[in-house]
């Protein structure tokens, strides 16, 4: 995850105040200096930090934070706050059309990830909206572009419509607008052209694409691996298109993150989306205060349980719900589990989105390699029938047996069991909205200690409220 430098920088910064029952203003002063430091670092615009750190101090200088109960709970929060509104406060939906199509013209420089995120976001709408996009290949210079789109409408089955590279691409969208009217289709995606850097012919060429495809939304492809350039291209073509919205690619990659805190802030233009992986499923949709949450190492529980759903249809949900309520998950729906998980992106990821574990010092660069999963399966695959679906009934002599069937060690067959013992009782916790429970749990197993445990009690309280929400809108629907 692009902010994990970030994240251990803030962590630093907030060690001053861990402790403290009274903050002073040079204890303040020297947090802000570490958090405009981290940010910089993180290569975010320095009129941005400036401007982000000067507003934080000042908030935070009111006696009602400083000498209150957990002044540094209440500065966290302050910094919560800020760096969400940064990032553009709340989500934004790309704007619709008001008769079909709503047209989306996808820009940004050469190697952004341009038609590849053009695919992810026709395949998106297609399985979320049920919509039937266009693909419209306007893109005749990059040697293979128009190929590369027809592999990628080919996989998501979204139809291309291209004309080759020797006709006018102002032409090639013209004709494209044509078809999607006649196939009646509810979006269309042009894919233009890109250059290794801004240019007048490139601009003025999308000017033209512009004028002629009056697109109801203009999102700018940005590469998030390119730090400050990439903050220097959203201006460049805002100032000359006017674009609507920005979607950041390789957010996953070895990189600082300053970008998505940046492009906000200097464009005033929202980021709708961001791409995390290679499969055509990894978009999602931008939302800043889980981004900050992420940030400050308090997980991402919201987007966790969203990239659940979409593995799970409402029935399954509701029977591993009820299974987790009643402590009676076993081997069989563990080994289910894992086959979604594996499905939902590397796991690492998926960890580092749970309160707790985000800022977790032994989960630091944790790498999952996929033998892991291999050789966890191998285990539970030498159990018996009964033994999967009762695990209470593993004594040392299956355990044995069940460490020679699988060719792994009896510590390794002994530690995923004490683990799967652990997670089964968390689980249970947590569908029964017991997080002080839990909590105790994290504490004693030192995920819960430290500033790191103040961020996840904040995440888990405010998830619990959620929880909590949802079971009164379930109760009258039921009424």
């Amino acid at each position: 995850m692009a902010f994990e430098g970030l994240t251990e920088r803030l962590q630093k910064a907030f060690k001053n105040l861990r402790g403290k029952g009274k903050i002073t203003e040079a204890d303040l002063r020297e947090t802000m200096r570490e958090i405009r430091l981290a940010l910089l670092e993180a290569d975010v615009n320095f009129s941005v930090v400036r401007k982000f750190v000067k507003t934080v101090q000042e908030r935070s200088k009111g006696s009602d934070v400083l000498e209150g109960l957990n002044p540094s709970q209440q500065i966290i929060k302050i910094v919560n706050e800020e760096l969400t509104k940064m990032m553009g406060d709340d989500s934004t939906d790309l704007i619709q059309s008001e008769k079909i199509p709503t047209i989306i013209m996808m820009s940004g420089l050469q190697g952004a990830g341009k038609t590849t995120t053009a695919g992810k976001l026709a395949k998106k709408l297609k399985d979320e909206n049920n919509a039937r996009p266009l693909l419209i290949a306007a893109d005749i210079y990059r040697p293979a572009a128009i190929d590369q789109l027809q592999q990628v409408g080919s996989q998501i089955d979204v139809p291309v419509f291209q004309e080759g590279t020797d006709v006018d691409p102002v032409k090639i969208v013209e004709d494209g607008l044509k078809q999607a009217k006649e196939d009646k289709n509810d979006y269309v995606l042009i894919d233009t052209a890109g250059r290794l850097q801004i240019d007048e012919a490139l601009m003025q060429e999308l000017k033209d694409v512009k004028e002629v495809a009056k697109p109801d939304n203009i999102l700018l492809v940005v590469d998030a691996m390119t730090g400050q350039n990439a903050v220097k291209t959203a201006e460049g073509f805002n100032d000359a298109l006017d674009i609507t919205g920005v979607v950041l690619t390789k957010l996953d990659g070895d990189t600082r993150g300053g970008a998505a805190l940046s492009i906000r802030s200097v464009t005033e233009k929202p980021i709708l989306f961001v791409g995390q992986g290679e499969k055509l499923s990894d978009l999602d949709k931008f939302h800043p205060d889980r981004m900050a949450s992420r940030i400050l190492g308090m997980g991402d529980m919201l987007s966790l349980i969203e990239k659940t759903q979409k593995e799970y249809d409402e029935d399954q949900a509701q029977k591993l719900t009820e299974k987790m309520r009643e402590n009676t998950f076993d081997f069989e729906d563990f080994l289910d589990q894992m086959q979604q998980i594996q499905n939902m992106g590397p796991m690492e990821d998926l960890i580092k989105m749970i309160p707790g574990m985000a800022n977790n010092p032994t989960l630091q660069n944790v790498q999952m390699d996929p033998k892991d999963m291999d050789h966890i399966k191998a285990i539970i695959y030498s159990m018996t029938k009964e033994e999967r679906l009762n695990p209470d009934i593993l004594n040392p002599s299956r355990r044995r047996r069940i460490a020679a069937g699988s060719a792994r060690s009896i510590q390794e067959v002994n530690r995923l069991i004490k683990q799967f013992n652990s997670m089964k009782e968390m689980m249970s916790k947590v569908s029964n909205g017991n997080f002080s429970e839990m909590e105790g749990m994290m504490n004693s197993s030192g995920m819960g200690s430290g500033m790191g445990g103040k961020l996840s009690n904040i995440a888990m309280k405010r998830m619990s409220r959620k929880i909590q929400k949802n079971k009164k809108k379930r109760n009258k629907k039921r009424k």
